[in-house]
């Protein structure tokens, strides 16, 4: 991964925001927020018996065997991660690019990192061939890799892996002994759900998949932060504390302090019984970022620039690679140099590609849809609400400010003229 520049340059110093939709909150979930927030016990290390129980049955209605025992729960997926990777030890692996978080995450622990490329398709899943002679060079350089992590729906690049290719990758890495942790966040964002095939890792290698989810992905709102994870069941090390993967990331959760808060414990518990008022938040907010990635991933096709059609989430992976020229014209020869004139540009953090694990040289960056969608409360919930989002002036204004932001990086600054900035 590329150096990231010295300490406090550019906008987005530490790492870019997680996408966050900025949408409503769905009443019943506030409520049992406001409902217990006297609560003054504290929940268990890894999630109280209620809230195990709820992701349990979340798993199960997507075909996964899953008992409260087999569940983990944390402040957040950075934590939880942080935890997984202690517990299983060795080296890791992860594909390029890949989620801004999760790098820092192997080597808080001292970790050796090691990307492995994606094919051309998708992101969130190493092509198999790729991430076999990945392993055997750093065996032979002395490593030992022992965790895979990927993600089918994946950030940054919005897409989702085919099931084919989710397969082969599983199996070469299982053939490899590697374990693997499956990121699942964005599963629940897809963008054509009835038209969609998603296959979890877990299904294909239910011995050798731990599957973490964020419930800020589609079910509960980033600032209530909660994530949990699903390991094997038949896992047969479970009967050994000290080898037994989720006895040790309890342990580390623990040290850490770790620690679901009572309210937000209670309040997602509540969303991953998934009522009616969470499934048709999720499923509208859904569809709207869809239609959002849709006009913003047309806008980028037209200015020359390149990206993958958004399949899932909130965010759109864009290589503007053939803007170059235009770029260099800029004084912008690197994803670093991009983030920062793209940012000060639209007026909003647009991570460049170093972030997620690609080669500083290379010209990408992540948008993120939320900010189409206005920036008030009041225009965000118009957003939510309107039968034809697209149509409502702060949405087509927002695109039409972001189509016109790249299509004048294909002129000469001198002719650029006086576009107004967002």
């Amino acid at each position: 991964m590329g150096q990231t520049g010295p300490e406090g340059r550019g906008p987005v110093r530490y790492g870019p925001p997680a996408p966050e939709p900025g949408l409503p909150v769905p009443p019943g979930l506030a409520a049992v927020l406001a409902a217990t927030a006297g609560r003054t016990a504290a929940e268990p290390s890894g999630g109280g018996p209620l809230l195990r129980e709820a992701a349990s049955g979340y798993w199960w209605r997507r075909g996964m065997r899953t008992h409260a025992e087999d569940v983990v729960a944390a402040p957040g997926a950075q934590p939880l991660l942080l935890a997984l990777i202690a517990a299983h030890g060795g080296d890791v692996l992860m594909p390029r690019p890949c989620p801004a978080w999760w790098t820092p995450q192997a080597r808080l622990l001292g970790r050796p990192a090691y990307h492995v490329p994606t094919p051309a398709e998708c992101g969130g899943v190493p092509d198999p061939y790729a991430l076999l002679e990945t392993v055997r060079r750093v065996r032979a350089e002395g490593g030992h890799p022992r965790l895979l992590l990927l993600s089918v729906p994946d950030d940054p690049t919005a897409t989702l892996a085919p099931p084919e290719l989710v397969r082969e990758a599983c199996e070469a890495a299982v053939a490899e002994g590697l374990h693997i942790v499956s990121d699942e966040t964005w599963r629940d964002t897809l963008h054509r759900r009835h038209d969609t095939v998603l296959v979890s890792p877990a299904e294909m290698c239910p011995d050798d998949v731990t599957v973490l989810t964020d419930l800020a992905g589609a079910l509960a709102p980033a600032a209530w932060p909660c994530a949990v994870a699903r390991f094997p069941p038949t896992d047969p090390s479970r009967a050994d504390r000290w080898t037994d993967p989720r006895a040790r990331t309890l342990d580390i959760l623990t040290a850490l302090g770790a620690v679901v808060a009572g309210p937000i414990a209670a309040a997602a518990a509540y969303a991953l019984d998934e009522p009616e008022d969470v499934t048709v938040r999720a499923g509208r907010a859904a569809s709207l970022h869809a239609r959002v990635a849709a006009a913003a991933h047309r806008a980028v096709l037209t200015a020359g620039a390149l990206a993958l059609p958004p399949q899932a989430g909130r965010h759109l992976y864009a290589d503007l690679g053939p803007l170059r020229p235009g770029l260099a014209a800029r004084d912008v020869t690197d994803s670093l140099e991009l983030e920062n004139h793209l940012t000060l540009r639209l007026g909003t953090p647009v991570p460049g590609g170093h972030r997620f694990g690609d080669e500083l040289g290379a010209l990408r960056v992540r948008f993120d849809t939320g900010v189409f969608l206005g920036s008030t409360e009041e225009e965000r919930a118009e957003s939510f609400t309107s039968p034809e989002p697209l149509e409502l002036p702060h949405v087509s204004g927002a695109l039409i400010s972001f189509g016109a932001a790249l299509e004048e990086l294909r002129r000469d600054p001198g002719e650029s003229g006086t576009t107004a900035h967002r």
